[in-house]
């Protein structure tokens, strides 16, 4: 229960704050910049790239990452309590991380991944969530190929934590993994609603983090 209610929060919450604060604008990560940071939001998340995470990850990203031109990508998917929504995140991510490798030789990634959008950037890396709360079987990998231009996986409030996983392997290296103290959708046993609203509040360290990547 407190997980729906957490999940059921973000729609309310970030429609309030969308009421008085405008989201930085995504660029449609078609040109050949430096860094794509794909991002997936929560469930009914808001925003331009999400109004908890996303956005206010990549405002901070633009100010700690300098002389590297950026740009970003929401990932497509309906981030609703479908038992398809995060593998449909999972295909998209990978589609586009794909596309815009093979038009972008030198184009690298940072993923960003919020709640169940950090189950599709898991999936995505190889990590299956299916188990978690809004996850999914893995569907989709980024190919072992493109895996070094995948410079920074940044994810807030992990579902897969709740049951006992994390990123291993490959991109451990390169993940930071947020759990606020008592958040029902990462901690196990956690009984704080709104621990799990407030990763905002992480998005200069996940930048820095990845500006130490890049």
């Amino acid at each position: 229960m407190r997980i729906r209610l957490c999940l059921a929060a973000l729609s309310l919450v970030g429609g309030a704050g969308l009421a008085t604060a405008s989201a930085p604008a995504a660029t449609a990560a078609a040109a050949c910049t430096d860094i794509d940071v794909v991002a997936a939001r929560g469930t009914f998340e808001p925003g331009t790239l999400g109004f908890i995470v996303g956005d206010p990850v990549y405002s901070a990203l633009k100010k700690k990452i300098t002389g590297k031109s950026l740009s970003s990508y929401k990932v497509n998917y309906p981030a609703d309590l479908s038992l398809t929504s995060a593998a449909q995140g999972n295909t998209d991510l990978v589609n586009h991380v794909r596309s815009q490798a093979a038009s972008c030789p030198s184009q690298r990634f940072i993923l960003v991944g919020y709640s169940q959008g950090a189950n599709v950037v898991d999936n995505s890396i190889g990590i299956s969530s299916a188990g978690a709360v809004v996850g999914s079987p893995i569907v989709a990998t980024i190919p072992a190929a493109l895996e070094p231009r995948v410079s920074a996986v940044l994810l807030f409030g992990n579902p897969i934590r709740a049951i006992g996983k994390s990123v291993t392997g490959t991109y451990q290296s390169r993940t930071i993994d947020f759990c606020a103290t008592g958040d029902p959708v990462c901690e196990n046993g956690g009984g704080d609603v709104g621990a799990h609203l407030g990763y905002s509040a992480n998005a200069d360290a996940a930048a820095a983090f990845a500006a130490t990547k890049v």
